[in-house]
């Protein structure tokens, strides 16, 4: 019954999820992103998804991440920093996502705290702009409330009032509340037919404010919609029959090899798609994100009925009925094994988001530094040493995004391995006893 109500709910989120993007991706090739903000900016999780998702999808743009998220912070607090933290990277592009320390959680949501904030954020907007760096104001992220009667809190009005003010002094606004709102109304649905408390799913931790994984996963979705990432990575259609491409979008298909048992392939995609890690597409039950952004399309007609294996590189994806391969498939995400990668671009994006996290624990550490050693910092005295870590680590991670030719196979799946003659267990030779060991 569960299973059932899931699935409906599901079906319900491709629709509400729906939403036009952007005509094309905002982040553009030499772009230098510093995400600003407090304590779930300062976590840095849904910043570095969209820094992976970016390094993979636009592998020919040179975009550069920062992160400049301070815990407790708030927008006028901000403007004392900018110079250091965010302006000291010559960025072009500013997010900003403050609020709720603004007005003490809503306990301070009175018209002067609103004011300053207001205030604050377009003197954000003014100071970046002198510098050359466009701002995109993200509205705060939601709490643990309730969905339904959020809408119309005090911090969804903030929200609303900062994107006017920030929109006056000629900034952007991704309207990251009421998309993180879509997710949580289906979450509490859901929720509402599970009885025991522990087992509800939730966008929080807690204390009903900060993000768990899943949150930060709604947080950067709905970033990524407002910046305008397009659905499809890549897609190809082949025909086995006559052993040629029919399609190819985003990709490139070469040495088409074909007969009656198989059929070989070899692809190069123009961008590659995310992953996020073992069990991570669990999550896409609540965020869609392989079907509103992250398709990596895989169509074979042709073929013979029955079951067909597919490979790349070697790695499995998995046996599939010819019927379903006809229809096409999302591969971006399929394996055989839900402890390892799937396909070898999945290993690239496990290999990658190391990396960006090798990046973040390096600033986090020169951070802590700066702010808990600023008598005797160890880091800071050589910090161009750091800036040529992060600098190489930053190559680093175009390496590991950058596509490159993978060779795909659809066969026939080999025999099954045979089982033990009857009357035997597994482990034993025939004739031996179970529990002793073969001579």
């Amino acid at each position: 019954m569960r299973r059932s109500i899931l699935s409906v709910l599901f079906a319900i989120a491709l629709v509400a999820l729906a939403r036009p993007c952007r005509a094309d991706y905002e982040l553009k090739d030499g772009d230098t992103v510093v995400f600003l903000g407090d304590s779930i900016t300062a976590a840095r999780t849904y910043g570095k998804i969209v820094e992976n998702y970016t390094l993979l999808r636009f592998p020919n743009r040179k975009v550069r991440f920062y992160n400049a998220g301070i815990g407790g912070d708030t927008a006028a607090a901000a403007i004392g920093r900018l110079d250091r933290d965010v302006f000291a990277h010559a960025p072009t592009v500013v997010t900003v996502c403050f609020g709720m320390n603004d007005v003490g959680w809503g306990l301070r949501a009175d018209e002067a705290h609103v004011k300053a904030y207001l205030e604050a954020l377009k003197t954000i907007v003014r100071e970046c702009r002198k510098h050359k760096a466009r701002v995109i104001y993200l509205t705060p992220a939601v709490t643990a409330a309730d969905p339904a009667a959020s809408e119309k809190d005090f911090l969804q009005t903030l929200a609303d009032d900062g994107a006017k003010a920030v929109k006056s002094a000629g900034g952007e606004t991704i309207d990251v509340q009421r998309g993180m709102r879509t997710i949580q109304k289906r979450i509490w649905t859901a929720n509402a037919a599970v009885k025991d408390e522990k087992a509800k799913v939730t966008l929080h931790l807690a204390d009903g404010v900060h993000l768990n994984d899943l949150g930060h996963l709604a947080m950067a979705f709905t970033i990524l919609e407002g910046l305008g990432a397009p659905k499809q990575v890549s897609d190809v259609v082949l025909n086995a029959g006559l052993g040629h491409v029919v399609t190819e979008d985003g990709c490139r298909v070469s040495e088409v090899k074909a007969s009656p048992e198989r059929l070989e392939f070899t692809r190069l995609d123009e961008g590659l798609p995310i992953n996020f890690g073992l069990f991570g597409a669990l999550q896409f039950v609540w965020v869609p994100f392989h079907i509103a952004m992250n398709r990596y399309g895989l169509r074979v007609t042709g073929l013979a009925p029955g079951d067909w294996e597919v490979l790349a590189d070697e790695r499995p994806l998995g046996t599939y009925d010819a019927k379903v391969l006809a229809q096409g498939l999302d591969v971006a995400s399929r394996t055989t094994s839900a402890w390892a990668p799937g396909g070898p671009w999945d290993a690239q994006a496990s290999v990658l988001a190391k990396i960006t996290d090798a990046r973040h624990d390096l600033a986090t550490a020169l951070l802590l530094d700066t702010l808990w050693l600023p008598t005797g910092p160890v880091l800071v005295p050589r910090v161009t040493d750091v800036d040529r870590s992060d600098a190489s680590l930053v190559d680093l991670q175009r390496v590991a995004a950058r596509p490159r030719p993978y060779r795909f196979v659809v066969r026939r799946p080999p025999p099954p391995a045979p089982g033990p003659k009857p009357g035997t267990q597994p482990g034993t030779q025939p004739g031996t006893k179970p529990g002793t060991k073969p001579r």
